[in-house]
């Protein structure tokens, strides 16, 4: 398709000095309308200005826009196409009598990162540099604990932005928090631990992980203070799965006081603390707390990942256990697979050494705060007087619903208008306060404002 027949634009309307603006709105508008329904490829930039005339750099920039709307997704050597959540905002085109049109779905329900952020441009650097120098025994069968280059990188990186107590020979590197959790719970079971606890309300991933493996998990309820260990020292259990951090999905973190308490439970009942790290790299408005495996490493499992940071899809991560239990995980993992892939692990030791992890951190942060941010405002705006928690780190907020709001029924209303969002019943062993969990990490602003506007119509807050 060629600029001067797409939409049969006409470039003499644009105005002299508005050219950007201009072109962005005739886009906006047949993308709204239905016009250019999703998955539509735009013309390539080159094309569309020689076709109206206009500089490359006018055209390159009205993409630019759209994209930071969420309208349009930008292919790396695939072009440019209208984004498949994008008429969820707009008219869509009546189908055909024998088509049904598939509702796009914009999915808020989890705390998950921007993906369009990854850093294809250091990655594949950084991984030429490996390549070009790595020995040729490296490439062959890895250590089943991790490459020592990795191993060393993160021992520093984890002492300096955690407090993490670990060496590199200590560290143990996994196929994400998954990873490390199926490998723990196997270990445990070996050692006659056959049940954990749970947080209440708590991660559903890493509840069915480990109950896959165990035979029983007990909730314990989470309050504003985190996870209750009175509650915990009831279940007559020896090993806790806690985020401290910033719990999910409430946002609570760990207090000093709970914190010791946990670790006086483990240290009476000869029992284990699974710290799962999670969000600790989204700290907006204070310093992060330090990771509780500084309080006792002989107690406390640290489990974590690059997951928010990079991609989920790397499956790097790792952990740090006690001595008891780290030559039994080590041999686990070798029965396992044999081990993590060496190359990514070397690409990922250098973007540590060389700063440009820390650096891709910093960029991040300020992106999910923009969209945090926006995500708060909008729910002061279309669901007024809700509270939220959560606010002041990860990729997430809860917003708790008054008292007789089904937020399941909400939530399954939102689906059915092209929302996914995540209903804090889903997350809860027991009957409590009603809630939604808003992911925000992925969604520029305007996205966000929209869904919530959407929910908050649903819920009965604006006309």
């Amino acid at each position: 398709m060629t600029g001067s027949d797409f939409l049969g634009l006409d470039p003499t309307a644009a105005p002299p000095r508005s050219r950007t603006a201009w072109l962005a709105q005739q886009l906006r508008s047949a993308i709204a309308d239905g016009t250019l329904p999703p998955g539509t490829r735009l013309p390539a930039s080159r094309a569309m200005a020689n076709d109206l005339a206009f500089a490359r750099g006018t055209v390159v920039e009205a993409y630019r826009r759209l994209a930071e709307e969420g309208l349009v997704v930008t292919n790396h050597g695939g072009g440019t196409e209208v984004a498949e959540l994008a008429s969820a905002s707009g008219r869509r085109p009546t189908p055909g009598p024998n088509r049904v049109a598939p509702r796009p779905t914009l999915d808020i329900s989890e705390g998950a990162p921007d993906l369009k952020a990854f850093p294809r441009a250091a990655w594949l650097r950084t991984e030429r540099n490996v390549l070009a120098r790595v020995a040729s025994r490296q490439l062959g069968y890895g250590d089943p604990q991790g490459a020592p280059e990795l191993r060393s990188a993160l021992a520093g990186w984890l002492t300096r932005s955690r407090g993490v107590v670990a060496e590199p020979e200590q560290i143990i590197v996994t196929a994400g928090v998954t990873g490390a959790l199926s490998l723990l719970a196997q270990v445990l079971r070996e050692q006659g631990i056959t049940e954990c606890a749970v947080e209440d309300p708590g991660a559903e991933g890493n509840r069915r992980i480990l109950d896959f493996w165990l035979d029983k998990l007990h909730p314990v309820p989470v309050d504003d203070q985190g996870l209750d260990a009175t509650a915990l020292a009831r279940t007559k259990t020896r090993a806790v799965l806690v985020t401290p951090a910033h719990q999910f999905p409430t946002g609570v973190v760990l207090s000093p006081a709970r914190r010791r308490a946990l670790v006086a439970w483990a240290d009476g009942l000869d029992a284990f603390v699974i710290e799962d790290d999670y969000d600790a790299e989204y700290r907006y408005d204070r310093v992060s707390v330090r990771a509780l495996q500084a309080a006792a490493p002989e107690r406390v499992v640290h489990v974590s990942s690059l997951s928010k940071v990079l991609a989920p899809g790397l499956r790097i991560g790792w952990m740090i256990a006690p001595a008891v239990l780290h030559h039994e995980l080590i041999r686990r993992r070798w029965a396992t697979d044999l081990g993590s892939p060496v190359v990514p692990q070397l690409v990922l030791a250098e973007l540590i050494q060389t700063g440009a992890l820390e650096r891709q951190l910093r960029s991040l942060r300020l992106k999910h705060r923009q969209r945090r941010d926006a995500a708060v405002a909008a729910i002061e705006r279309y669901l007024p007087g809700c509270r939220m928690t959560g606010i002041a780190a990860g990729l997430h907020l809860l917003v708790q619903l008054p008292d007789g709001v089904d937020d399941a029924t909400l939530a399954a209303r939102a689906k059915a208008a092209g929302i996914a969002v995540q209903p804090l019943s889903a997350l809860r062993h027991r009957p409590g306060a009603p809630g939604l969990v808003v992911g925000y990490g992925p969604h520029p602003s305007p996205r966000l404002e929209q869904a919530l506007r959407t929910i908050g119509a649903l819920a009965g807050f604006i006309p």
